[in-house]
């Protein structure tokens, strides 16, 4: 049997219905949840209501493709905006599914597992995973066998430090180096157990994937960021086919990422399963052990 989960998140809301590893059906709508966010403090109730309205119909796409279980999930708005819980409360109603804000740990975790599922990383070997998302950044690292045992997560995605630092196109080497400096803020005090492999991923990390590919060494990043700084957006649409919203905050994702990387110390695989594969793996599990 299918399940399904809606991700709403800073930048985008998404839909995944998928069976025992099989994606069935995908949906996605930008909505910038997060720029609002950044701006106000809250969602505005117009934007509610255009949520409230994407959610419903995902819910109704998921239930079409044969998903019967189908859960809400709301990512880095709920926690950073004022109104979260307002917000909760709509996409509930909307979606008459169970709906729910996800803490820093649950979304590093889910990731992390939706991850691992499809890495082929040997069950004993320590992992770190990472995603950069467009409000907050999560790192966790365990192993296949013991689990996850250290997340640390940041309120700053790649949305939030682009408004806030890097909406020039393009931002330019002074903006990137300050832009470096309010990530190691954020950063301080960060000391995860050293990782073997280090795998990333969200949108950030599969947008550089398409310029760099699937594996990206310290000294790889960096020479990214200085692509990023002086190139224009529409010219990184054109040649690496990078959606024109993704292409907007990538110099900012690229430079959370790179800060990440740096610390953990070693070259990052981009995979492309992560927290909504996760969260499918969990209502399967949940399914099974009820069974």
């Amino acid at each position: 049997m299918p399940f399904g989960v809606v991700d709403v998140g800073s930048n985008t809301v998404r839909l995944l219905v998928a069976e025992r590893g099989r994606t069935v059906l995908t949906e996605r709508l930008v909505l910038k949840l997060g720029a609002d966010i950044e701006v106000h403090g809250r969602v505005p109730e117009e934007k509610i209501d255009e949520v409230a309205r994407v959610v419903q119909r995902f819910v109704r796409d998921g239930e079409a493709a044969g998903a019967e279980e189908i859960e809400v999930l709301i990512a880095s708005p709920g926690r950073q905006a004022e109104n979260g819980a307002e917000l909760r409360r709509a996409l509930a109603e909307a979606s008459g599914r169970p709906t729910r804000i996800l803490t820093a740990v649950e979304e590093g975790h889910l990731a992390f597992a939706g991850a691992l599922s499809i890495a082929g990383v040997p069950a004993r070997r320590t992992v770190a995973v990472i995603d950069v998302g467009g409000g907050s950044a999560q790192v966790v690292v365990g192993s296949g066998r013991e689990g996850a045992k250290w997340a640390r997560s940041i309120d700053l995605g790649s949305q939030r430090l682009a408004s806030r630092m890097l909406a020039a196109d393009p931002p330019g080497a002074a903006a990137i180096g300050h832009a470096r400096a309010e990530v190691e803020r954020y950063l301080d005090g960060f000391d995860p157990p050293a990782p073997r492999t280090a795998l990333a991923v969200g949108g950030t990390a599969r947008a550089l994937k398409r310029i760099a590919g699937s594996r990206i060494g310290i000294d790889e990043l960096d020479q990214l960021l200085g692509l990023l700084a002086e190139t224009p957006a529409a010219e990184i649409v054109e040649r690496y086919g990078v959606g024109e919203e993704r292409a907007r905050t990538l110099p900012a994702g690229a430079v959370i990422l790179s800060e990440l990387q740096h610390r953990l110390g070693t070259p990052v695989r981009v995979v492309r399963a992560g927290l909504r594969d996760g969260a499918v793996l969990a209502l399967a599990a949940g399914r099974a052990a009820a069974a």
